[in-house]
């Protein structure tokens, strides 16, 4: 079955080129193309879509708002496709329940295989992104990070996420199986009341839980 893609820009251009892509790869099928994050919030209350690709500055409602509802909703998982790699909008959009954060100068394909990432129930993070957060964050990581709370395996996988690493590279990585590594991500989970694996990156780098 078709991933089910909602598009929201508004920029006219990169909607319909977006759709153009999307549409031409047979694991997706875009359902419908918005310009403001309260119509996309509303048709995600409505219809059945599984992944809601979102700018961050729109008129009416913005991504970030757009992502927090439809979150809290349960009704897709949001991801974040914009110009900005600030670090403070990166962790506002995990905190508002968005799955993924990636640039629009990101490869088609690398924005096609994020959409079926965060489809199947992953989270997804540019290098880029990463990138800015640790090195406007270098030397000044809040204490309120506590490795204490981890066994060291658990340690090893943390920093693997926060490298952006898949499940399979970190397995790869770490030596270990794929589902040793989820297992290791669920504890992680439930020792920090998280949700998903981009807070625990978000946690590492800052100190905050999101």
């Amino acid at each position: 079955m078709a991933i089910r893609v909602l598009i929201a820009d508004d920029d006219a251009l990169i909607r319909e080129g977006l759709k153009v892509i999307l549409q031409a790869d047979d694991r997706f099928e875009v359902i419908a193309c918005v310009e403001n994050g309260q119509l996309a919030a509303d048709l995600c209350a409505r219809r059945k879509v599984d992944v809601a690709l979102l700018d961050v500055r729109m008129p009416v409602m913005n991504g970030l708002e757009a992502a927090l509802r439809i979150s809290e909703a349960g009704t897709a998982r949001p991801l974040i496709l914009t110009t900005f790699d600030d670090d403070e909008l990166v962790v506002n959009a995990v905190k508002c329940g968005a799955r993924g954060y990636l640039l629009k100068s990101a490869p088609a394909q690398r924005i096609k295989n994020s959409i079926q990432l965060v489809a199947e129930g992953g989270t997804v993070m540019q290098d880029r992104v990463l990138d800015t957060i640790k090195r406007r964050l270098s030397g000044q990581r809040d204490s309120a990070f506590r490795p204490e709370l981890f066994s060291q395996r658990e340690l090893d996988v943390i920093k693997a996420v926060a490298r952006g690493r898949s499940n399979r590279e970190i397995a790869e990585e770490l030596f270990m199986s794929e589902g040793t590594v989820k297992n290791h991500i669920t504890s992680i989970l439930t020792k920090t009341g998280m949700d998903h694996r981009t807070q625990i990156a978000i946690y590492y780098l800052t100190g905050e839980t999101p």
